[in-house]
């Protein structure tokens, strides 16, 4: 274990070997997708959010109304479905089968698009991450901090690779796989189907859970080591894993107290940017799939009051399968956040 330490540490101060101070050193510019929403400066990292979020805001309504209008016509597939319970079993059968259909078609189109942005989303994130944090390894190696970097540097490629490589691979294909079920169980209601579905629910959970608990717990150990972490950040960030999925709120508040902790502490311009275009890249994304995912969860709860189980049952896996996007991009847009915030700290 000792030869392995040595030989990345070799290998990572010929990498980050530059004839320059760690001051000029430069985060890369983010992808052209991201650019509308990139804060006009920089240097101030609360008035560099807050126009990020102002940015969000004012961009959320055409997907509030195409969220809104799938919401109105799952709302009318349950009220047909209710207003017909009193009527012969063939006849709710029938009715309940051209409900679910219509939901799934309603709801399929809409979220497949949500599952292709949340992979494309993860896909930029890495590869941003890829070209910023070899330039705070750097920055964090310039200033006297070379074992340090290689246990951050090291760590967060590996675990960025293993997670974005079973988001795509297994986790997607999963996804899929748990709205299908969804829409057999909601047809037949067989139990065998809804063990399936609970199953694969459950196994998209826990894999998001415990990547993120142990990637924290190692760069909890690498800060104890270096003393280069900062205890709040790992604090927020370990409440932040203790929510279930689609962890939304808990990454979102957990990850912005870390990042604030160690931004406003950390004078480091690289990284600050650097954070911004991870912001940048992440935030439109999120904000498409959120909308959908809570109007879902309203409309799952309409639905369950008129009395239309089935529906209602269908419309709340498809509002998951939405829960576990954002779980999903934002695991890793979390991993990238965290590991900024401690090359940050350690140059701070």
């Amino acid at each position: 274990m000792r030869g392995i330490t040595i030989v990345l540490t070799f290998f990572l101060i010929i990498a980050l070997a530059v004839p320059a101070n760690a001051s000029i050193l430069e985060a890369p510019e983010p992808p052209d997708s991201a650019d509308p929403w990139m804060p006009s400066q920089t240097e101030s990292f609360g008035k560099g959010l807050l126009e990020v979020i102002q940015k969000g805001i004012t961009k959320i309504y055409p997907d509030l109304k195409e969220a809104a209008g799938i919401a109105v016509t799952v709302i009318a597939c349950a009220l047909l479905v209710s207003m017909l319970t009193s009527a012969s079993d063939q006849i709710k059968t029938t009715a309940n089968l051209a409900a679910v259909a219509a939901v799934s078609a309603a709801l399929f189109l809409s979220t497949n698009a949500m599952i292709r942005l949340g992979a494309d989303t993860v896909r930029q994130i890495s590869e941003y991450g890829k070209l910023l944090l070899p330039v705070m390894a750097a920055a964090m190696a310039a200033h006297g901090g070379v074992s340090s970097a290689t246990a951050l540097y090291t760590g967060t490629a590996v675990f960025d690779a293993v997670v974005c490589t079973a988001l795509s691979k297994i986790l997607t294909p999963m996804i899929y796989g748990f709205l299908a079920l969804s829409a057999a169980d909601s047809v037949t209601g067989h139990h065998t189907l809804k063990k399936m579905k609970e199953l694969l629910k459950n196994g998209i959970t826990w894999f998001l859970k415990t990547c993120i608990t142990v990637f924290i717990s190692y760069m909890g150990i690498s800060g104890v080591i270096s003393g280069t972490t900062d205890a709040a950040a790992l604090k927020a960030a370990k409440a932040a894993i203790s929510t279930a999925v689609p962890v939304v709120g808990g990454i979102l508040s957990g990850a912005s107290e870390a990042v604030l902790v160690g931004a406003q502490l950390a004078k480091n311009a690289a990284g600050i940017y650097g954070i911004f275009a991870l912001l940048a890249i992440f935030l439109e994304p999120f904000l498409k799939t959120g909308i959908h995912y809570l109007i879902l969860k309203l409309a799952a709860a309409v639905c369950g009051i008129l009395d239309a189980k089935s529906v209602s049952d269908l419309v709340g896996d498809y509002s998951s399968a939405m829960g576990f996007i954002l779980g999903m991009s934002g695991s890793v847009c979390l991993l990238q956040l965290v590991s900024t915030v401690c090359f940050m700290k350690g140059m701070g």
